[in-house]
């Protein structure tokens, strides 16, 4: 297995996502979603002495991971903002670009940052600890209407208005601020399977609202379909449907949409090439050394 940053992180689909981008020696990339530095790790290990590498990431916690070499470039922010940084850097146009999405095994890890409900912590759920709204927040703020509408749409539960209206109910007497309160509030039975499946949908649906995940992923795509070259590669690593929806519109038709527009001549102008004809997903092996990976879908494209 491979760990970097003392168990911060435990790349996904490393191998194939890095063959995916088709490393150009002296080429320029950009790593959206850094971490442990896993696989920035393994493209500087092929760049040449002319290559560099950028990599995102809104955690104050990944800065421990960034690596002694001249050839890499730290950029804390949101990958949202990759369009901007690149021209704050001088940087025309990209020859790849990897992002690895969703939660961390760092984040899920840390007990004291909420993202898991297999520790009582507060509800925190925030990527970047420096932003506002947290996930506890959301759950003593939001409306039963707003609640319930962003359970359905982020983790596409088909009881969220049943949940929203519990946890309304529960928040009356006094606000709900660990995840211990959630799963209390909720009358969770943790004697029975079904519970972890509901949980887990829940708390990401909390985590895409705290941290505005759809919304940053739409604008970083954009940007990188106006950032590579013609021949650059676009490898993206996801882990449920709603964000590989997004990610695969984009690279069939060149909008999170899904909206194919063409020209006179009936030809689609859509600015990618798909690369790999069939999702990959990671080995029987992979998924018994790292859990984590056995939602993953790895999509690559090339800029036309």
């Amino acid at each position: 297995m491979t760990v970097t940053a003392d168990t911060y992180h435990v790349p996904v689909l490393l191998e194939e996502s890095i063959d995916g981008l088709a490393i150009q020696p002296d080429g320029l990339y950009a790593d959206m979603t850094f971490g442990g530095g896993g696989h920035s790790s393994e493209i500087l290990r092929r760049l040449g002495r002319k290559g560099h590498l950028y990599g995102f990431d809104q955690d104050a916690d990944a800065e421990r991971n960034i690596p002694a070499d001249e050839r890499f470039t730290f950029v804390r922010s949101n990958f949202r903002y990759v369009k901007q940084w690149m021209r704050y850097y001088g940087v025309e146009q990209l020859d790849g670009i990897l992002a690895d999405l969703g939660v961390s095994s760092h984040h899920l890890d840390d007990a004291g940052r909420g993202f898991s409900f297999r520790f009582d912590a507060p509800l925190d759920m925030r990527m970047n600890k420096r932003a506002g709204t947290t996930a506890a927040d959301v759950v003593n703020d939001y409306s039963e209407q707003q609640l319930a509408d962003v359970f359905y749409l982020y983790g596409e539960l088909k009881q969220a208005r049943r949940l929203a209206a519990t946890i309304v109910k529960a928040r009356s007497p006094q606000p709900i601020a660990t995840t211990g309160d959630l799963l209390q509030a909720l009358g969770i039975d943790t004697n029975g399977t079904q519970w972890k499946k509901d949980m887990a949908r829940l708390f990401q649906a909390l985590r895409i609202e705290v941290n505005h995940e759809m919304e940053a992923l739409k604008e970083m795509l954009a940007g990188a379909t106006t950032l590579l070259k013609p021949g650059g590669r676009l490898a993206v690593i996801t882990y449920h449907s709603l964000e590989d929806r997004l990610v695969k519109n984009m690279m069939k038709a060149g909008n999170t949409e899904g909206r194919v527009n063409r020209d006179f001549f009936g030809r689609s102008d859509a600015p990618f090439r798909a690369v790999n004809s069939r999702v990959i997903v990671p080995s029987d092996e992979e998924q018994q050394r790292n859990p984590r990976s056995r939602s993953a879908k790895l999509r690559i494209a090339e800029r036309i």
